[in-house]
């Protein structure tokens, strides 16, 4: 793959749990400003400031930015909290042939009914070999668009082996513009996961249910960039650490879902050099550890589960452990609870009355933090004990989850980063702990230097034509990467995964495709 220079400047903004970081990175992918600001309540006050100081630190070269890059927990937080979330008609397109389980019959309760505004079951869909199994029922789908006319506020429709042939969920679609209008968004199976009904059903509803919250970030992100008169384009990390438009993010917000732990797995490449190693991201709550593949995120097998909900999106492979900076020591246990942003007012080094693991550290040497002289008064109390030994529950539980995680690998190092890295020892079961410089905004690091990527999903013959049908698999791909702004010149695929199907009348492989590229620079698409 031939590389070209990225966008002059481009700024990676992570919006986290108890902090927001702000980096500026030069076409060298070197740091050249970066800031750190307490996440607000509304999210945007923290990315505003963040972004502000940012660029008052790059004085006169702020006008060389080119891209802002977005990774955000805004969705996954609409979801968990059941709160800023879209009503939506449910479509499943049918037939006979997928009634023995109803959509969205292992949605938790809570969640289905802030998001459910009614469901239907509609004669359609096609069979793998694309005969269908029955006509679209048209008059059905009218029905129920009627039904829900007013309260719907988008319309989620899933069709049997809708991503190898789409054509009844764009007819619905069409229906839905014809019957609902243009205000009533249509979110279609075949544009969002892959082929397993249930799984693509319930991330279909959900990308069509997250359309307020994401709404809230795209608008505020465009807005900071306008208001400061930067001639940039914004954009937005995804799950499997590649980037798309602030204009794709808001048709397609599920994807946004898992950009963090995606972030902080290319940040720590990019700060190591390294391309083959384990990452400990420690923040305020959680230690969430995963594993650099190449200098990409291991990705899991598993669809991720949101909010109690099962989904088929490509995820990195995480684990993670309620361990962080503003784990909360009682006396009998560490956690899982934790002070989280409110670490700088309550931890016994910034004057506060609650011991915690950063706390800990402090005592132990391992970080400096705060006035480890506020600790002493403590020490003699019922804290005292456990603040000493706090730090081997922590040990112990990051040198297990290690091990799992390493699938008993020691040549692996371990690249310690987030805000709270400090709590790391400098050797976990056997493996060596590398700290690269500005460890603590890795996340925003991997956001600015995330590629453009393009993924396609297709069925081809398992005999004669499969290599013609992986060749046009892979130039979907790279259209699509081209399409969310990848430079033409430096699209490659970097995926490809064959997976024989067993049912059907013929030999067939499921085949998904993935391509990736640099951002192209704006100055050269004008």
């Amino acid at each position: 793959m031939t590389r070209r220079p990225s966008p002059r400047l481009r700024i990676g903004i992570d919006v986290g749990g108890t902090n927001t970081d702000a980096v500026a990175l030069d076409a060298g992918d070197r740091l050249v400003a970066r800031a750190k600001r307490p996440t607000t309540d509304d999210v945007t006050g923290g990315m505003r400031a963040a972004l502000e100081a940012v660029l008052a630190a790059l004085g006169e070269r702020a006008r060389d930015v080119r891209a802002v890059m977005l990774g955000t927990t805004h969705a996954t937080n609409a979801v968990v909290e059941r709160r800023n979330l879209a009503k939506v008609g449910v479509v499943r397109v049918s037939g006979p042939v997928a009634d023995a389980v109803p959509p969205l019959a292992a949605w938790p309760s809570d969640l289905a009914g802030k998001v459910v505004a009614g469901v239907a079951r509609v004669g359609g869909g096609h069979l793998i070999d694309g005969h269908p199994v029955a006509p679209l029922d048209v008059e059905a789908v009218k029905r129920f668009l009627g039904e829900v006319a007013g309260r719907a506020e988008a319309i989620a429709v899933t069709a049997v082996f809708g991503p190898v042939h789409p054509e009844h969920e764009l007819r619905v679609a069409e229906l839905v513009r014809a019957e609902l209008g243009p205000g009533v968004r249509t979110s279609m199976g075949h544009q969002v996961g892959a082929l397993g009904l249930l799984a693509r059903e319930n991330s279909t509803v959900l990308n069509a249910a997250l359309g307020p919250a994401i709404g809230v970030v795209t608008t505020a992100l465009s807005r900071v960039v306008a208001d400061h008169g930067l001639d940039a384009a914004a954009y937005f990390a995804q799950n499997d650490g590649t980037l798309m438009e602030a204009a794709h993010a808001d048709r397609f917000p599920v994807l946004t879902i898992g950009s963090g732990p995606s972030n902080s797995l290319r940040g720590a490449a990019l700060l190591t050099g390294r391309g083959d190693a384990i990452v400990a991201d420690v923040g305020g709550t959680t230690t969430d550890l995963g594993v650099l593949v190449d200098g990409f995120a291991r990705e899991s097998a598993a669809g991720c589960v949101i909010g109690g909900v099962q989904t088929n999106l490509s995820m990195p492979d995480v684990l993670s452990i309620a361990y962080g900076g503003g784990t909360v020591v009682h006396d009998t246990r560490t956690g899982p609870d934790s002070v989280d942003r409110a670490i700088t007012t309550r931890a016994l080094v910034f004057g506060g009355d609650t011991p915690t693991l950063s706390d800990a550290a402090a005592l132990a040497g391992r970080i400096a933090l705060g006035d480890r002289d506020r600790i002493a008064g403590h020490l003699e109390n019922r804290f005292g004990a456990r603040l000493k030994t706090s730090l081997e529950d922590f040990d112990t539980e990051l040198a297990h989850a290690v091990s799992l995680v390493s699938h008993g690998r020691r040549d692996q190092p371990v690249i310690a980063v987030g805000g709270a890295a400090g709590l790391i020892p400098d050797a976990v079961g056997g493996h060596p702990v590398e700290r690269p410089r500005h460890a603590d905004v890795a996340n925003a690091v991997g956001a600015a230097i995330a590629l453009v990527g393009g993924e396609h999903e297709t069925v081809v013959p398992a005999g004669p034509g499969r290599r013609e049908a992986l060749q046009e698999a892979r130039a979907t791909a790279a259209e699509r990467a081209i399409a969310r702004g990848a430079d033409p010149d430096d699209v490659s695929v970097v995926r490809i995964s064959e997976v024989p199907l067993s049912y059907g009348g013929r030999r067939l492989i499921r085949a998904t495709v993935k391509a990736v590229g640099r951002l192209v620079d704006p100055d050269e698409a004008r």
